[in-house]
């Protein structure tokens, strides 16, 4: 009787395990089912509507490139609207990781989002890429594990072209820029090379964002008859700063340089008032690379539109996205796991491979680009594989 029952209790076990095996294969089964949730927090309203829409653009353009599925696992998007308003961040960013179980969240444009964006997240299972915003802390000071960037630090844009202003020959800069923290940033790293590189800064100019009456403070650098004139305005202001520069008879006589935002989108805008201008930044349109061209020419038959620096980022954060996940064979509930494969990730990139940081900023060309029929053409590589310094960041 004793050997019976203990030959059915062997039997209750064997039947046992191989039911747990059966189950956790039904489990499995049913988590690569499990769509991978991608949170997107762009601005779809407001002044920056339209590079919210790019980014959207690009990230879903490299999903659809792997039949939007990662791991064999399909892909959700959920999208939300941040209209470029600090204050809605920490609300948003915990609905996406807290409600919505989010994967990752992609996002925002803003700097200002972006820092709430980061204190809400800390902690947090869900992974952000930041596709835009450019302020140096999200990397620096506020770098945390589960926040990583595909676009740049405001230093990165604008520290090359100190050491390229000093090569062109200047010798006496005047900078100026909107009074805000990215402007600031972009001056500060100019003014670092150009220093170090032997120039001298005679007078640095700040304006009340986003006032855009130029006249009188061209009129000044008319008075200082600078070598040059270094700069950071984007967008509407950019256009009318270099519309005004010219309408001022300065272009002809004082070179206006600055960082790629300067002409980023705006040249058709500036006319003839923007060709010879010279900048530097991570993308320029013409970049003769077959990554390039193909991501450009599947852009516009998918969206019949010309791609942008804002889509190229968003799909780069994309690409990041399915290298972490197939890293991990779908297993997105491992966070360790993915962080690690996002740190060891090279990304065959439109702007060339770039890979990342300790703190999880690209390590990336910046080039040197020239206004030439209404096109930013690269002259050269200003610099190569330029690593931001992340200042404060403790990874």
């Amino acid at each position: 009787m004793l050997k019976n029952t203990s030959k059915i209790r062997k039997i209750t076990v064997a039947a046992s395990i191989a039911s747990s095996f059966l189950l956790s294969g039904f489990a499995v089964k049913a988590a690569e089912k499990e769509p991978i949730k991608i949170g997107v927090m762009l601005p779809y309203s407001g002044v920056y509507a339209g590079l919210g829409e790019a980014a959207t653009n690009g990230l879903k353009q490299a999903i659809r490139e792997h039949g939007n599925k990662i791991a064999g696992r399909p892909v959700e998007f959920l999208l939300s609207d941040t209209e470029a308003k600090p204050a809605r961040a920490p609300e948003l960013t915990s609905a996406m990781t807290d409600k919505d179980k989010a994967d990752f969240v992609i996002g925002p444009v803003h700097s200002g989002v972006a820092m709430g964006m980061i204190k809400s997240i800390r902690g947090k299972d869900s992974i952000m890429i930041i596709p835009n915003a450019g302020i140096n802390a999200a990397t620096g000071a506020f770098c945390q594990p589960n926040v990583f960037r595909t676009s740049f630090s405001s230093w990165q844009t604008a520290y090359p072209m100190g050491a390229e202003a000093v090569n062109m020959g200047y010798k006496k800069v005047v900078t100026m820029s909107w009074n805000y923290g990215f402007g600031k940033e972009s001056l500060a790293a100019f003014e670092e090379s150009f220093e170090a590189a032997g120039g001298d800064v005679v007078k640095k100019i700040f304006i009340p964002f986003p006032k855009t009456e130029f006249q009188s403070y061209l009129t000044e650098i008319a008075s200082i008859k600078p070598d040059a004139v270094f700069v950071f305005f984007a967008g509407g202001g950019s256009v009318k700063f270099v519309k005004d520069y010219e309408a001022m008879g300065l272009k002809d006589k004082i070179p206006l340089i600055g960082s790629g935002f300067l002409t980023e989108g705006t040249i058709e805008a500036q006319g003839e008032a923007a060709e010879g201008l010279l900048t530097t930044l991570h993308y320029a349109d013409s970049l003769d690379n077959p990554k390039n061209k193909t991501f450009r020419s599947q852009y516009q038959e998918l969206y019949g539109k010309p791609a942008d620096l804002y889509a190229v980022q968003g799909y780069d954060a994309g690409q990041l996205v399915i290298q972490a996940v197939e890293a991990t064979s779908g297993n997105t509930a491992d966070k360790d796991a993915l962080i690690k494969a996002m740190e060891s990730a090279q990304i065959d990139s439109p702007r060339g491979q770039f890979h990342f940081s300790k703190a999880h900023n690209p390590i990336q060309n910046i080039y040197l680009r020239k206004v030439e029929n209404g096109e930013n053409v690269v002259v050269k590589t200003a610099a190569s594989s330029l690593d931001d310094p992340a200042r404060g960041c403790k990874l």
